[in-house]
């Protein structure tokens, strides 16, 4: 059986690359795993103590942290499109002056939107004077997709998203580089059911099996075309050897 070269050669192509795609989602989805058991250790581990002295976002994402200080209602910012239970409403994100100096941002939560105004805030509380709060380190606020600048032209405090370097250029303020995800209660009628993050692991495993699907089905096709192209080489000589008999 002879085997065409150019035809062999775009199968194995594909099949090589195909069989990459798959072990590399593979690789993906086991380090999201590795991840995941990570945010849970760091989840139950003691909280980390947040002050003046900047932490590296790397050596603190998803830990537990706790800080204490007081809220800066006039730096408040609110993101929109933050739904909560099929209903519209806003994080609302509030920079914390740490005893001792220095600030982080906080996400003290979910409010739902005023549906007669659609920039309307709804009453909620802010606790005066010192505070404890208690939370996980997050990378930023939550992310959602944002068309150009996003938010609302009359209310600058309403936005989609909130860069923590960008903020801290624009307000003047030494923030730490990371957002704290509140988790405490501090009796101000916000919502803290925070999502746990999603990591898509699954998704992962499904690109898996469809890159190496399409890598099996590359295989069989170049058998089944192997296959039939040996059948008319065959076909073909015998034909040649009946004409000569005849002949």
């Amino acid at each position: 059986m002879k085997i065409r070269f150019w035809p062999t050669l775009v199968i194995l192509i594909v099949v090589a690359v195909t069989v990459r795609l798959g072990f590399w989602q593979r690789d993906r989805a086991h380090q999201k795993e590795a991840l995941n058991a990570r945010i849970v250790a760091f989840e139950n581990a003691p909280a980390q103590q947040v002050g003046v002295a900047p932490i590296p976002l790397k050596s603190i994402e998803f830990h537990r942290v706790q800080a204490r200080g007081e809220f800066m209602p006039e730096r408040v910012v609110y993101l929109d499109n933050r739904p909560y239970n099929d209903q519209p409403g806003f994080y609302v994100v509030m920079p914390l002056k740490l005893e001792g100096g220095g600030y982080v941002l906080v996400n003290r939560g979910w409010l739902p939107r005023n549906l007669a105004d659609r920039t309307g805030i709804e009453p909620y509380e802010t606790p005066k004077g010192v505070v404890d709060v208690t939370g996980i380190a997050r990378a930023n606020a939550s992310q959602a997709f944002e068309l150009g600048q996003g938010g609302s032209a009359a209310h600058k405090e309403i936005r989609q998203n909130l860069d923590v370097k960008a903020y801290a250029a624009e307000t003047g303020l030494a923030f730490q580089p990371f957002v704290i995800q509140q988790t405490n209660d501090t009796g101000d009628k916000l919502v803290r059911d925070w999502p746990a993050p999603t990591l898509g692991v699954e998704r992962n495993y499904g690109y898996m099996f469809q890159w190496w699907g399409m890598a099996a089905a590359a295989i069989g096709f170049g058998l089944y075309a192997a296959r039939r192209a040996a059948k008319k080489g065959d076909d073909r000589e015998e034909s040649d050897d009946e004409a000569e008999h005849h002949a």
